[in-house]
């Protein structure tokens, strides 16, 4: 059910934001053989930038002044804006990458969904929030589903496994990326004290495009080599799922109660799996699927307190 007060625009802002991240863990699997982690990172978040920048750039949206809020900044915040760049944008996109070159789409759809708990743990250890029982509670029963995704995928018969992949590192390295998002968000709530949500997303995705500058020679080469397919696929990564994704979300949060809008996100990994499925034959294992359910239901268990929290599932 959708949340109340969104209206049909709203609506279809969620809409057209669950269907763009869910479809970027596919894009990410079907980009893999042609270009590294690092060579992908910086195709999407470069791509990315220019439309962010673009975005940015209206008058309606404080265009010829993001630049002047950011020297504004007290030093402090512009570590922040610096930090957000490089946990979100740079390290969550090349480990996300480079663990879904070992597991499929909606495996690591499925673990990127504990990241709203690890925000939370986060903020009630450095922001002083608090740990109320039900996110304790939630957060074991997430980690039993994570490790049932774990023991799903390292005990995979070989014509279960993505070609030359290693599951057990996979779901590592998307553990990573979820760890990363999620202190990048706690960053970002004291960032978004002082800047709009639209304007630390294009800082933020700068930031992440010059830490991944190292692999400018390497997405060259990627491309170079690759078939026309691929060079949509990496704009599409940086137009859909980044630039427009980020902006019909932060349009629906402004529209409807940021906690409901939340739940929205629990729809990602399912559509992820049926999109892998459709698209590439990708079906995960279903001792997999039941640890993401049981992720899901600690998720759920974990927002039970009036506290409200929002949270993203990006891909």
């Amino acid at each position: 059910m959708a949340p109340q007060g969104l209206g049909r625009a709203g609506l279809l802002a969620v809409v057209v934001t669950v269907l763009a991240w869910a479809s970027a863990f596919v894009v990410i699997r079907f980009v893999a053989p042609w270009l590294s982690p690092g060579a992908l990172s910086l195709g999407r978040l470069l791509v990315a930038t220019v439309a962010l920048s673009a975005m940015t750039s209206l008058p309606r949206l404080g265009g010829g002044t993001r630049l002047a809020r950011l020297r504004a900044l007290p030093q402090r915040v512009r570590w922040l804006v610096v930090l957000v760049g490089l946990a979100w944008f740079a390290l969550y996109n090349v480990a996300l990458n480079a663990g879904e070159q070992h597991v499929d789409a909606g495996t690591a759809s499925m673990i990127i969904q504990i990241a709203p708990l690890l925000v939370a743990v986060l903020a009630g250890t450095l922001l002083r929030e608090g740990f109320p029982t039900p996110l304790v509670v939630g957060l074991a029963i997430a980690l039993a589903g994570t490790v049932l995704i774990g023991v799903a995928s390292g005990t995979a018969d070989a014509g279960e496994r993505p070609a030359g992949g290693s599951p057990g590192l996979g779901v590592a390295l998307v553990l990573v990326s979820a760890v990363a998002y999620a202190g990048a968000l706690v960053a970002q709530k004291v960032v978004l004290r002082h800047l709009s949500g639209l304007v630390v997303t294009w800082a933020a995705c700068a930031v992440g495009t010059v830490a991944l500058l190292p692999f400018a020679g390497e997405l060259v080469r990627g491309l170079a080599a690759a078939p026309a397919v691929v060079w949509w696929a990496v704009a599409y990564l940086g137009l859909v799922p980044t630039a427009l994704a980020f902006s019909t979300w932060a349009y629906a949060m402004g529209r409807s109660d940021a906690g409901r809008l939340a739940t929205t996100t629990y729809a990602v990994p399912p559509v992820a799996i049926a999109l892998g499925w459709l698209l590439l034959g990708e079906v995960p294992l279903l001792l997999a699927v039941v640890g993401g359910v049981v992720c899901l239901v600690g998720v759920a268990v974990a927002r039970r307190p009036a506290r409200r929290r929002t949270s993203v599932a990006t891909g």
